[in-house]
């Protein structure tokens, strides 16, 4: 995957890990034992080298910062674990946000006496007990 400028996307695993190594400043063994640790999960080609993107250079970097910071692998586990938490809370917060604005026009044009608003095709989803997530579709 490319950008319209042809260079790669931040998800292109396209760096070899003597190069990731270099751009992060880490040595290609401490690159590896990341990878043992499950910190860091770079792309392979057929015959099994690695590849690192640049997202992958970033969280490498950010790993290096925290344990030169004095944080512990457990510590940096657990703070990146809870930052693409907290990514994944501020992106449904924004699609809640974008429902709650798209409710009140509705709402708001119902009040002005405005029909020509279609019915809400969203899907109702109610949360079950355990993981799963049962969709339930409104009828029209």
């Amino acid at each position: 995957m490319s950008s319209p400028f042809g260079a790669p996307s931040p998800e292109a695993a396209v760096y070899v890990i003597s190069v990731a190594a270099e751009l992060t400043g880490l040595h290609p063994q401490t690159l590896r034992a990341y990878e043992r640790m499950g910190l860091i999960a770079p792309g392979r080609t057929g015959g099994g080298g690695r590849r690192y993107s640049h997202r992958d250079l970033e969280r490498l970097r950010q790993i290096a910062d925290l344990t030169s910071a004095g944080i512990g692998i457990e510590g940096v586990r657990r703070i990146m674990a809870l930052e693409l938490q907290v990514d994944a809370l501020r992106a449904r917060n924004e699609e809640l946000q974008a429902e709650v604005e798209a409710l009140r026009h509705g709402l708001a044009a119902r009040a002005a006496g405005q029909s020509a608003m279609p019915a809400n095709k969203l899907p109702v989803l109610h949360q079950s007990v355990g993981q799963s997530v049962v969709v339930w579709r409104r009828g029209t």
